[in-house]
């Protein structure tokens, strides 16, 4: 008999929502065969079978579980299997540790299950609740959200904007806290998006468990931004600092290879090649996707992959690989006149590299925070240097 267990699918969550089974209990699958979908704090999963036979279901929809957590068996017809939404040796799941869902009505006795990336939509728009209950399906999703919000009246956009501001999730520097702005008020009791909450936990571990430092050199990026603009009317992508950055870091790899490991206990794990974590954030929520073996690859595939991970951003619809393996981050703050940021080190991680605006002029404050663990602080200013002389030297 066969397990399928959840893997890890991000180092951010430590529990994600069982959203649907794709495939019903008592059914015959295949190996290859998408069974479930799981969702995370950023993307929505669909995990396989990994053996053929008869698939039964070991926990219910709209229930939490957790990294290497066994939620079905697959084995031959007859075989006894655990009863779906029991976990081996545990009763059926504690309900109050389900996933969002609408207030019932008088009338409703089951109410939708309503995935993250679909709440913060309806939250964005302002959608009432009572529509996406007409929907009458027993799992809402984002996209069921947008094409409810494309059948949207010109009367209904005028009514929300006579009623005010729906509630959103704020645009949130990395590691800070929400903040209210004149356009978008706080209510006392401000709920944290999923996302956010995501964020929350990451700061949280990373603070507790890190001894982190920081140190910052100024640099001149007068250099990079002609490069820029020069590869942009070359290449016909966009290319900017977080393309820059990302390719001069990932060229350090092999002379700071600690600088890219990870901790373990009283070793340093060394990774075989430099994966970029991006920080992307366009008020949907903070999102850092993965650019993968970033060396080997040319400044036309870095724009490239940090294009569609913006497209992405747009509607929350990442992949799992897409989000998974970074070894290093880089963080952005080029937005708003910010001169100095701070961010927390990743979990997982060893190392965030903050990379600025310019200011007076061309230059820029670029910070790095790193493990103290595994790095001093003259190994922290041996790198920004080294960082600093291939972004000033480019032409």
């Amino acid at each position: 008999m066969a397990e399928l267990r959840v893997p890890k699918l991000n180092n951010n969550d430590t529990e994600y929502l069982l959203v649907e089974w794709l495939v019903s209990d008592g059914a015959r699958v295949s190996e290859d065969d998408a069974v479930v979908l799981v969702e995370t704090s950023k993307a929505a999963e669909e995990l396989t079978a990994g053996a053929s036979g008869v698939l039964r279901h070991g926990l219910r929809e709209g229930t939490w579980c957790h990294p290497d957590e066994v939620i079905a068996t697959i084995g031959a017809a007859g075989d006894a299997e655990p009863r779906e939404g029991t976990r081996p040796g545990q009763v059926l799941p504690d309900p109050a540790r389900t996933a969002t869902t609408v207030e019932p009505g008088p009338e409703d006795s089951a109410p939708p299950l309503i995935t993250a990336p679909a709440q913060a939509l309806i939250d964005e728009l302002g959608i009432d609740l009572d529509r996406v209950r007409a929907l009458a399906i027993p799992v809402v999703r984002r996209a069921d959200i947008e094409r409810l919000a494309a059948a949207t009246t010109g009367n209904d956009h005028g009514r929300r904007e006579s009623e005010g501001p729906a509630e959103r999730e704020p645009r949130v520097p990395l590691g800070a806290a929400p903040v209210s702005t004149a356009e978008e008020p706080l209510s006392a009791e401000h709920r944290l998006p999923r996302v956010q909450r995501a964020v929350a936990r990451s700061v949280t571990l990373s603070h507790q468990t890190i001894p982190a430092a920081y140190a910052v050199v100024r640099m001149d990026l007068g250099p990079a931004l002609e490069h820029a603009r020069a590869r942009t009317k070359e290449i016909r992508r966009p290319v900017g600092l977080a393309e820059i950055f990302v390719q001069a870091v990932a060229g350090l790899h092999e002379r700071f290879p600690l600088f890219f490991a990870t901790v373990d206990g009283t070793r340093a794990l060394l990774a075989e090649a430099p994966h970029i974590g991006v920080t992307v954030d366009i008020g949907e929520g903070l999102y850092v996707p993965v650019v993968h073996a970033a060396a080997s690859r040319t400044i036309k595939d870095i724009a490239t992959t940090l294009m569609k991970h913006r497209l992405a951003a747009t509607t929350g619809e990442f992949k799992e690989s897409d989000l998974s393996g970074a070894n290093f981050v880089v963080t952005l703050h080029t937005e708003h006149g910010v001169v100095l940021a701070i961010p927390f080190v990743f979990p997982g991680t060893v190392c965030a590299l903050a990379v600025t605006g310019p200011r007076d002029g061309t230059l820029a404050d670029i910070g790095l925070a790193y493990d103290h663990r595994l790095i001093n602080g003259r190994d922290a200013a041996l790198f920004l240097n080294a960082l600093k002389a291939t972004v000033e030297g480019l032409t």
